[in-house]
């Protein structure tokens, strides 16, 4: 029977998440109905609300950061089984489009729908329903911002029992974005000299990912001063309340160069943070954007003939370039190992009804990552 549950929902955009009553669908063949211990309050969600990203589907159920125990499988869905613990990634892997047959299941054909809100092979078939029977749109076909989600096991990886739920769903977005934006698509090597713009739930995690990668120097901008702080303790050697200062400290270290590597992690990108970046770099830097910002903004002040006389690279990052079915269990086994920090992250624990505060404490720069804890 199809379940009755509370989440936070979207009726437009611009708009507030309301947390009303909702029906959870019962997992068909290789879905799962899972009940949720914790989710993370991410910007992507935020930027959701404030329209910089348009979905397909309203209402529109919030989060897709989030872990829990599987109560229910569908029919004919092997490989789990209820009371599992899982952790949920934003990015589908089916693992036979070409894509996750070229080992880049970041960008699976899979996701296509991942802002309809609908089930992946059916924009017109959705999980979520409101009492009265609207159908209810997930946010990357997961919805972390309810008691209980129905998902597709392509959005579901198995972790081990005794790792804490509230730590562990944070891999499933800014842990692997953030540390995979480093070493992944950035590629930071030992010696380099690495600037990590924006220290949130993104940045701080690329400053874990640097520093791990053995970068001689690490140097976390943010114009505030409690970020800058966390990443000091994260494993950053520098912070810089300016991409200015920052740039110039590089230039330092480097001879005059400038860094090698510039990760763009901004809460609210625009062209001009990619610009300052590429201005940050040295010979043959590359620049990796991983934020994101008002999908309609067009244009990066840049000179275009820098990119040929000084082999600069430009590139994006979607989770940071890791494949989530292999890479979050490295994440947690790193963890497990102490050589990633989990725990630290969290600035503050809410419950659901608390989530409009827990994204104004955000926007007020006072948390590193906010999570939504349920009983």
């Amino acid at each position: 029977m199809p379940v009755n549950t509370r989440g936070a929902i979207l009726r437009s955009a611009p708009g507030k998440y309301e947390v009303v009553d909702l029906v959870a669908d019962d997992p068909r063949q290789g879905e799962l109905q899972v009940k949720l211990a914790a989710s993370g309050l991410c910007h992507s969600d935020d930027h959701i609300a404030t329209g910089d990203m348009r979905v397909g589907h309203y209402p529109f159920l919030g989060g897709h950061e989030g872990s829990g125990v599987v109560t229910a499988v569908g029919p004919g869905t092997p490989g789990f089984t209820e009371g599992d613990h899982v952790v949920f990634s934003f990015l589908p892997g089916c693992g036979r489009c070409r894509y996750c047959a070229n080992g880049q299941q970041y960008i699976c054909d899979s996701g296509a729908n991942l802002l309809v809100g609908s089930r992946w092979d059916d924009a017109e078939s959705f999980r979520f329903s409101t009492t009265d029977g609207t159908p209810v749109g997930q946010m990357c076909g997961l919805g972390t911002f309810a008691e209980v989600t129905t998902v597709d096991v392509r959005s579901t990886v198995k972790i081990p029992d005794d790792i804490p739920l509230d730590v562990a769903c944070l891999v499933g977005c800014g842990v692997g974005t953030g540390w995979g934006t480093a070493v992944q698509a950035g590629e930071v090597q030992a010696g380099d000299t690495v600037i990590v713009m924006g220290i949130g739930g993104i940045g701080i995690n690329a400053v874990q990912g640097a520093a791990h990668a053995g970068a001689s120097h690490v140097i976390a901008v943010d114009p505030v001063a409690f970020k800058r702080e966390k990443a000091m303790e994260l494993g950053a050697t520098h912070a810089f309340g300016s991409i200015e200062e920052a740039a110039e400290f590089g230039r330092s270290v480097t001879n005059g160069q400038g860094a090698d590597k510039a990760l763009v992690t901004v809460g609210i990108l625009k062209g001009e943070h990619v610009a300052q970046a590429f201005e940050a770099i040295g010979k043959g830097g590359r620049v990796v954007i991983t934020g994101l910002g008002d999908l309609t903004d067009v244009g990066i002040p840049i000179n275009p003939s820098m990119l040929a006389l000084f082999t600069k690279e430009i590139r994006g990052a979607l989770f940071g370039d890791q494949n989530p079915s292999a890479d979050m269990l490295k994440m947690l086994r790193l963890y497990q190992e102490g050589k990633i920090k989990l725990d630290e992250l969290i600035t503050k624990r809410y419950k659901l009804d608390d989530i409009q505060q827990g994204y104004e404490d955000m926007h007020a720069g006072k948390n590193i990552r906010g999570v939504i804890v349920y009983d």
